[in-house]
């Protein structure tokens, strides 16, 4: 490599020491931090935040990504370099715009209104939020602004999250999946429901963490390269491929949300463990396309957990760790676990009616960011889409408007991605089983790691170097679609509930 080529890297190299310092602290905010720590720990994040900002916005930089992207030197780096030059000058040059006074005090309002949404949440009182809430959406439109100028805001933001995505293609997508999930939901929701009484009692934390580790060892996540937390909100964060963390919130009397938790962020860590480690510490590594992330924790808490044949190989060691299960057959465990109920909670809803929550939370966005709707009244429009959407009205701001994390880091425009990931899933699925062949079959027979290997080769290994439409178009030949999604939801549920 050119001179130019290696002073970028050295350069890099240090400005990864402080990416891992802000990434640390964040992590223990939300796994260890006592309350009175907090407010060393946001101190601390707004510093180092603030030095990483300031390396990734200096005239040095600035000066190497200039020199490389003259053609001379860019026509002698090979494809991962030239991607990664050209997409640091273009992040150079949009956040170069961002006053380094305004990114800062984003920062400290994002560690701030953090704290403020678990407290509010833990106390059901969204007036403790409100404040934090209006601060970080005006910090968000300020920093759009220089970031994007001239472009609307919210589709600004879906770009973010979803690189090549806008609000006129999400409308379309769900609409359609609204035309033919609504009348699927409400036939499923007159049919006979299954009794759920035995997985509504008492069930061992400590045994429920045991199921986390199996079935994030069943799945293939690495020890040697990842870890496991618990914090009020699960999430995944990852230093580069050889450290992925996840989290996850265990309920005495749900067994089932932690279940399908942890299967959701094995998949999203499953992905950041097999991203190329060639690309760690540059903007290659991890995956910044959030649609396609959550296309594979979704993959696999869905499409895959959600299978019958998924517990065959594992079914004996779920009932030895939770003996409460002992007499659940194979079949009442399945119906559960695919059982549709109109339900106030995201995280724990059906994967049908899940799509029900996050049309709604996009819906709020844009009433948020177009509409110029009030932060007082958000709670009553959230309420009023819930009875439109689900027939039920939240009876505190804790299962309502407060119980996801999102918005208080700034998060605006990443909810639409869950949705995405899942109509992605109804392409890989297809595309899948025309190359391996039944899902059902690999599964009952204990080959889920052919299943892996597939999504590490298609789609894991490339971290960010391809955009969503691409790896739609590799993967699956095709234009994203709702409709392979729909055909999933319509065949899968006709059978469960004999509709």
């Amino acid at each position: 490599m050119s001179q130019l080529s290696e002073e970028l890297k050295e350069y890099l190299k240090e400005t990864n020491q402080y990416e891992h310092v802000v990434t640390l602290l964040y992590w223990d905010m939300k796994t260890g931090t006592p309350k009175l720590g907090q407010a060393g720990h946001i101190d601390a994040v707004t510093y180092f935040s603030a030095k990483e900002f300031a390396r990734n916005t200096s005239e040095k930089l600035g000066e190497l990504l200039e020199g490389l992207s003259a053609p001379a030197e860019y026509d002698a780096l090979d494809d991962t370099w030239k991607f990664i030059v050209r997409r640091m000058k273009r992040d150079f040059d949009r956040n170069r715009r961002i006053p380094p006074e305004v990114y800062e005090a984003y920062v400290r309002e994002q560690a701030e209104s953090g704290r403020a949404w678990e407290e509010a949440k833990n106390a059901s009182d969204f007036s403790i939020f409100a404040p934090h809430l209006k601060k970080m959406i005006e910090r968000t439109k300020e920093i759009t602004g220089y970031t994007d100028p001239g472009r609307e805001v919210y589709d600004a933001l879906l770009n973010q999250y979803e690189e090549g995505m806008d609000s006129a293609t999400i409308d379309r997508l769900f609409n359609d999946l609204k035309k033919d999930l609504v009348p699927l939901i409400q036939k499923i929701l007159a049919a006979p429901q299954p009794d759920d009484a035995a997985f509504h009692q008492s069930f061992d934390l400590d045994a429920q963490r045991k199921v986390q580790r199996m079935l994030l060892d069943y799945i293939g996540f690495r020890r040697d390269a990842g870890t496991v937390g618990e914090t009020e909100h699960p999430f995944t964060l990852n230093f580069c491929s050889k450290d992925v963390r996840v989290t996850n919130h265990f309920h005495e009397r749900e067994p089932l949300s932690a279940i399908f938790s942890a299967i959701h962020e094995g998949g999203h860590a499953i992905f950041e463990q097999n991203i190329n480690p060639e690309y760690d510490g540059t903007v290659a590594g991890s995956c910044t396309y959030m649609g396609v992330h959550e296309s594979q924790s979704r993959f696999y808490e869905n499409i895959l957990g959600r299978n019958k044949n998924f517990w065959i190989p594992v079914y004996d060691k779920l009932k030895t760790l939770l003996p409460q299960l002992q007499k659940v057959s194979p079949d009442e465990f399945y119906r559960e676990i695919n059982h549709v109920r109109n339900s106030m909670i995201r995280t724990e809803a059906d994967e049908v009616t899940y799509c029900m929550h996050i049309i709604l939370r996009y819906e709020m966005e844009k009433a948020i960011f177009r509409d110029g709707i009030t932060v007082e009244d958000l709670p009553a429009l959230w309420n009023q889409k819930m009875q439109e959407y689900l027939q039920i009205t939240p009876a505190s701001d804790a299962e309502g408007i407060l119980q996801d994390m999102h918005w208080s880091d700034g998060s605006f425009g990443y909810f639409p991605s869950y949705l995405l990931g899942s109509i992605y899933d109804g392409m890989f699925l297809e595309a899948l089983e025309e190359e391996l062949g039944s899902i059902d079959s690999l599964l009952a027979d204990g080959r889920i790691g052919e299943i892996t290997k597939w999504l590490n080769e298609k789609i894991h290994q490339y971290g960010s170097t391809r955009l969503p439409a691409e790896v739609i178009r590799n993967v699956c030949r095709k234009e994203v679609s709702a409709k392979p999604l729909i055909r999933y939801f319509t065949e899968k549920y006709t059978a469960v509930y004999g509709l």
